[in-house]
């Protein structure tokens, strides 16, 4: 169980996302369907919607791919009643698609205009609503030219079917070409101490470009808390056994590392998860974390980051603690890392 030591604001910061005002921590929905083991309950998915709301989160996101639709109708059903309180970020390009007509659905990455239609409709329909606030390309297909792709999402801003555009897992490269055909308002990556990548390139062009950046995984897939998992407890159907850096030799390389983290937590008078986060919100004012958990303790821990105050050297010791030198194994597997179009160390 993960330790609680701030309580989360009444009143959260906000930071902006494109042409929205947002809470300067979001909302992660995917492990309420899927990625990280059995999902939960559902009414304990929607105590969790409904607890993000009451705290203050005006930014949940969401995607075609999550729990293969069910996410998208489990957001849609939940919050629909209380739409004009928050930002709605949904994606596309890569969802879940019965390819061989049996009724399995099973992940394809497409990013020509008219499969980014199609999975817009169809968010447009799970989510209930006339328009989705953030709509990103969930994965760059590499087969189609990122400016085909951005131009259908641009048809869809015309026709007022999302009101913004993002990408998610891009370089800065395809950034500016993707920026040539349409503002950008987002760029989502992962991002956290112990993934540092985004510090090479993307970071600085969305800030020069005035695109938010909105990190996923901020407290490194649960490794930054006071409850890492446990290699051996993790189910079959948890996406962090397909990650290096959570297996064997690797992980319990990593594992040396949370004492002298855990340590620096409390010196602050934090949570891990919550120094985790405080550090993502002290790097830059255009970055919004959004942290996943099926937990409302744990949220009320993650919201109440924007309280930790950090100084210039704990932040200089965090970083010296933790990063690409630091941290033992790749984020992804081999396939995975073909399928991003992220720089590398």
């Amino acid at each position: 169980m993960r330790m609680t030591k701030l309580k989360a604001q009444s009143t959260m910061q906000t930071r902006k996302i494109g042409p929205f005002e947002v809470s300067a921590i979001g909302l992660g929905c995917m492990n309420l369907s899927h990625a990280y083991g059995a999902p939960p309950a559902a009414d304990v998915a929607e105590r969790l919607l409904l607890s993000a709301l009451d705290a203050g989160v005006t930014l949940f996101d969401t995607a075609a791919l999550y729990g293969m639709g069910s996410n998208e109708l489990l957001v849609g059903r939940v919050l629909k009643s209380h739409r004009s309180q928050f930002t709605l970020c949904s994606k596309g390009g890569m969802a879940g698609v019965d390819v061989a007509a049996d009724g399995k659905k099973v992940r394809v990455i497409d990013g020509r205009p008219e499969a980014i239609r199609r999975d817009c409709e169809n968010s447009l329909r799970s989510l209930q609503t006339d328009v989705i606030d953030l709509y990103y390309l969930h994965r760059w297909d590499k087969k189609v030219p990122i400016e085909d792709s951005v131009g259908a999402l641009s048809d869809l801003v015309r026709k007022g079917h999302i009101r913004s555009i993002g990408l998610s897992e891009v370089s800065a490269t395809t950034l500016r070409k993707a920026y040539a055909v349409h503002p950008i308002a987002a760029v989502q990556t992962e991002y956290s101490l112990w993934t540092r990548n985004p510090e090479i390139a993307i970071l600085d062009a969305c800030k020069e470009l005035g695109t938010a950046f909105v990190a996923f995984g901020p407290v490194a897939r649960g490794f930054l808390t006071s409850a890492p998992p446990v290699e051996a407890n993790m189910a079959a159907n948890d996406i962090r056994k397909t990650m290096p850096r959570f297996m064997g030799d690797a992980y319990a390389a990593n594992l040396k590392l949370l004492a002298g983290f855990t340590a620096l937590a409390q010196e602050v008078g934090c949570t891990p998860a919550q120094l985790a986060l405080a550090w993502l919100l002290y790097k830059a004012p255009h970055i919004i974390p959004i942290p996943g958990t099926t937990s409302v303790a744990h949220l009320q821990e993650d919201l109440a980051a924007v309280d930790v105050q950090l100084s210039a050297q704990v932040m200089a010791r965090l970083e010296g603690l933790v990063n690409n030198g630091t941290v033992a194994g790749n984020r992804y597997n081999a396939q995975a890392n073909n399928e991003v179009d992220t720089e590398v160390f």
